[in-house]
């Protein structure tokens, strides 16, 4: 691909030769201080370049004078300046501006709009805040964002999430990355910014909070995030950057990581310009060591029945019956009293488990063509990523050597784009950690074989002491006895033995077995926008615009039902907005329309109706409000998983997908074994859905059948009002929300049991008492009514020089329990948080700082992992900064969480501690 996009570059620079006006000069600030990065673009044409980091630019053009050329930066009230002859040298001052809601964005109504004029909430980080952030990266700084959560999985996976719902699995929120779509195809969610882009790379990125359906589609639901990358053309020379530190956390002591990367821009000419860009990231990952039992509070590892939250292998269980055991096992004169207990294996910690290698390598090249000099550009464009991550869905997963590519054709120019992209990925040797230690238990000793001298420890210990009728401490005693008699053998982590008998599970794709996940899914996107406003303008600027998509599922059946082949399916969908200024230009309507289309559902339309009002004449104080509706169709994974957790089988409600799943042999209890006649049975997906005790009515001592309706479309009405606006140098933000939900896609863990038909005699309720019975977790739709609120406020100004910013998002969902009991909503998001933020870019002369600080109150996090209260937390990040002019140079010394307050995302997630860092950036 490298040869390919070089020699491109070559051919191109070639046959786009011809006579060339040179113009160089310098930007400067009004206090006299160059302006690295200002964009440098001839009036009316795509054809410009950037000041390096001395405020210097050369612009090669074929355009001849007398021309115009306008210089704009971020921050500042843009320039002009005349060309008239050949080899001239201009200097221009930029003075700064006042308030930064004068952005452009376009991620609102996909045409260029101020931030003031905004119909919706939009956040937003440019280039200079990028250079600013105090955090590691920019993508861990986006949490400084107004109403932005991010819940950390992994030192290399963050999910972020807007308005409530969060999940590190996050469905409902969209990642674009120079408009395609970073999600993994067989996932349905993005891995954070693990195989996304490098910060060198990053011109803008915008998020939209909330629901974007209209005019983004079914997964815009909870809000979608836009990441732009520099435009070659705009943004050339070699850039590069190098940042190493440590990360410290109280389980996982102090480890090294480091972040290198590099970039290179240059336009052959006007019409031919290209970029390569490469980062790479490592580190050890954040341990997760949080050994609590949540099914049984209070349980520890002298339990019988113990099953640590990240100790994995002691999901295996069973109920044994020690007076019926013992009667057809030992000669025993007298009657017992042994009685019975569910007892499960002896697991293995996490830490044993995985390596905590944390990787990111990230690779970009872009050739950009401009056939005619003008807005009219074709852009062949490839994003290669391979890492190492953890993510935590039901299980925890050792994401190891996974890789994602996705290449891309583009057309545009300022009315229109056509956009095809393909992104396909691979699994690599990533595993499933809790199979990974349920078969490496079963390696060195089978269930039943260690189950069975687990019984004869017990029963011996008790016996050999004439004790027939045991207290509850002599039973803890002979526990202990007969798990010490049935882990004889057991492997040693540390030991060689361990390790090959690890690799060995770990590479083996057979759940049965091993552990290793396979994945070779791939999606196949097209999208296209036209806006028509230039022949429009008198009456309303008219946009359409539509989407066609194809999933291909591969995983050779380890985490679809997809055994046999590829699993195939499309969706579709069309938009159309308009966009008009009346009152004088005063008051912006905007209306949209979309119908989407799933393969398997029927098609839905998403509306939106927007006004912005300026109370003012110079539209310095604008209200808005905004009616939308959005649609979430299910996920892969909703549709087609079939994967067994331990804990729970994971069945997608697809009709042909519930006879597809036939589970695994699974053990039944002793006196399970004497009803049916064998000691293991098998269950279809089917059986989970029709077939099945809701569990909250087991849990409370009156099971019910339940029939569990097949996934349908998720519907969320949306309403926003809000107001932008400027007070001197005050800027002011503020929105408030109200969603009402439909058909909320939820999960559902119903118990089947394993003889018997759930509801038509006692013999399910008698499988129900032995312990014989299977958890599944089902995807359907939740009867309850559930809403969700909120509300945000930013501040922002400049005082004497420093930047100083502060906001605070409100954030509240309720929901009619009694309308469906059991169900967990999975808000998992605080109710109150509190951001603020201080710096100066020239503290002194080169130095300057940024401070951020982060507050949040406790929250209740739902998942299928674990459930538990996360405690409130305070974060400070903060970074001083030196700057180098002679060498092109700036130095950085930062940290995040630099009092090291260690907290987790989620329970059972790795502890987050403190990072620091001291890093190099070159800019040429």
């Amino acid at each position: 691909m490298k040869t390919l996009v070089f020699l491109s570059f070559f051919i191109g620079g070639f046959l786009s030769y011809s006579q060339t006006t040179v113009i160089q000069g310098t930007v400067l600030d009004q206090n006299g201080q160059p302006v690295p990065g200002a964009n440098i673009v001839i009036q009316g044409k795509a054809i410009g370049t950037v000041t390096d980091f001395d405020g210097n630019f050369v612009l090669d053009t074929s355009e001849e004078p007398p021309f115009t050329i306008v210089v704009s930066s971020i921050g500042f009230v843009s320039g002009m300046a005349q060309v008239t002859q050949n080899k001239q040298t201009i200097s221009v001052t930029l003075n700064e501006t006042e308030t930064q809601l004068d952005e452009v964005v376009i991620s609102a109504s996909r045409t260029p709009e101020r931030i003031l004029e905004s119909p919706v909430t939009v956040e937003r980080m440019d280039a200079k805040t990028i250079k600013n952030v105090a955090a590691p990266s920019f993508y861990d700084a986006l949490q400084n964002l107004k109403g932005v959560d991010i819940n950390t999985s992994s030192l290399t996976f963050q999910s972020i999430n807007t308005r409530g719902f969060a999940a590190f699995a996050n469905t409902r929120f969209m990642q674009l990355v120079d408009g395609m779509d970073n999600a993994s195809p067989a996932l349905n969610f993005p891995l954070g910014n693990l195989l996304g882009m490098s910060e060198l790379d990053v011109n803008t990125v915008e998020l939209l909070p909330g629901a974007s359906s209209a005019l983004y589609g079914a997964n815009a639901f909870n809000g979608i995030m836009f990441m732009t990358s520099k435009n070659p053309f705009n943004y050339q020379g070699i850039s590069s950057y190098a940042k190493v530190g440590m990360t410290s956390s109280d389980n996982a002591g102090d480890n090294r990581f480091y972040d290198v990367g590099i970039r290179a821009a240059y336009a052959f000419s006007d019409k031919v310009a290209g970029k390569a860009s490469v980062s790479l990231m490592d580190g050890t990952d954040w341990y997760a060591t949080d050994y609590q039992d949540y099914d049984n509070p209070g349980f520890t590892r002298t339990n019988p029945d113990y099953n640590g939250l990240n100790i994995y292998g002691d999901e295996v269980a069973t109920t044994l019956d020690f007076d019926e055991l013992a009667a057809g096992a030992l000669p025993i004169p007298v009657a017992t009293d042994f009685g019975s207990a569910r007892v499960s294996r002896t697991g293995y910690e996490e830490r044993d488990l995985m390596d905590y290698d944390a990787q990111s390598l990230k690779a970009d090249f872009a050739l950009h063509i401009r056939p005619m000099a003008n807005d009219f550009e074709i852009i062949l464009n490839s994003k290669l990523g391979r890492g190492n991550t953890i993510y935590q869905g039901g299980n925890r997963y050792s994401i190891k050597d996974f890789f994602m590519q996705q290449h891309r054709l583009e057309v545009k120019n300022d009315n229109f784009f056509v956009r095809a992209y393909l992104t396909a990925e691979k699994a690599g040797n990533s595993y499933d950690s809790r199979f990974a230690a349920i078969n490496l238990n079963r390696t060195w000793k089978p269930d039943q074989q260690w189950f069975e001298e687990y019984v004869g420890g017990f029963v011996g210990y008790l016996a050999g002491q004439g004790i027939f009728a045991p207290t509850d401490e002599q039973k803890a005693q002979a526990h202990a006895a007969a798990r010490k008699t049935a882990d004889t053998g057991r492997l040693v982590p540390g030991t060689p033995q361990y390790s090959s008998a690890l690799s060995a599970v770990t590479t083996n794709p057979d759940l049965a077995t091993g552990s290793r996940f396979q994945d070779n899914s791939k999606l196949y996107h097209i999208d296209g926008n036209y806006n028509f406003s230039h022949l429009t303008m008198d009456f309303a600027d008219i946009m359409v615009g539509g989407s066609w998509r194809e999933y291909s599922l591969n995983s050779g059946g380890t985490i679809y039902t997809d055994t046999n082949g590829p699993i195939i399916y499309n969706e579709y969908g069309a938009y159309l907005q308009l966009q008009k200024k009346m009152l004088e230009e005063r008051l912006k309507f905007t209306g949209s329309m979309r119908y989407d289309k799933s393969q398997f559902f029927d098609g839905f339309v998403s509306p939106r109706v927007s006004f912005v009002y300026a109370l003012d004449e110079n539209k310095n104080h604008n209200v808005r409000a905004s009616y939308q509706s959005g649609f979430r169709n299910p996920t892969t994974q909703d549709l087609f998983i079939g994967l067994n957790l331990g804990s729970a089988i994971l069945v997608g409600s697809a009709p042909e997908n519930l006879d597809r799943y036939t589970s695994p042999d699974l053990l039944l209890s002793t006196q399970g074994s004497i009803i049916t006649g064998q000691s293991t049975v098998q269950l279809t997906g089917r059986d989970a859905y029709t077939n099945a005790f809701d569990r909250t009515s087991v849990q409370a001592g009156n099971p019910e059948p339940i029939v569990t309706d097949l996934v349908k479309p998720e519907k969320v009405t949306a309403y926003e009002v809000g107001y932008r606006g400027i007070l001197g140098k005050l800027n002011i933000d503020f929105n408030t929300y109200y969603n009402s939900y439909d058909d909320f896609i939820a999960t559902k863990i119903v118990l089947v049991p394993k003889y018997g038909q759930a509801g038509d005699n006692s013999l399910s309720l008698l499988a129900l008492q032995n312990g014989d019975f299977q958890p599944f977790q089902t995807y359907t739709n939740s009867r309850a009514d559930i809403s969700s609120y909120g509300a945000g406020l930013g501040l922002s100004t400049q005082w004497q020089g420093f930047d100083v910013g502060v906001n605070y998002t409100y954030a509240k969902m309720d929901f009619d329990e009694s309308s469906d009991p059991g169900f967990e909503p999975g808000f998992n998001t605080p109710e109150h948080k509190v951001k603020a933020s201080v710096g100066k870019q020239d503290l002194f002369k080169n130095f300057g700082f940024n401070v951020d600080w982060r507050w949040n109150d406790y929250f209740l996090w739902q998942s299928s992992f674990a459930d538990g209260y996360l405690p409130s937390r305070n974060i400070i990040d903060a970074q001083i900064n030196y700057r180098v002019p002679k060498i092109k140079s700036t130095f950085k010394l930062g940290g995040s969480n630099i009092f090291g307050e260690n907290y987790v995302s989620a329970p059972g997630a790795g502890t987050v501690g403190a990072q620091y860092y001291v890093s190099w950036i070159i800019i040429q």
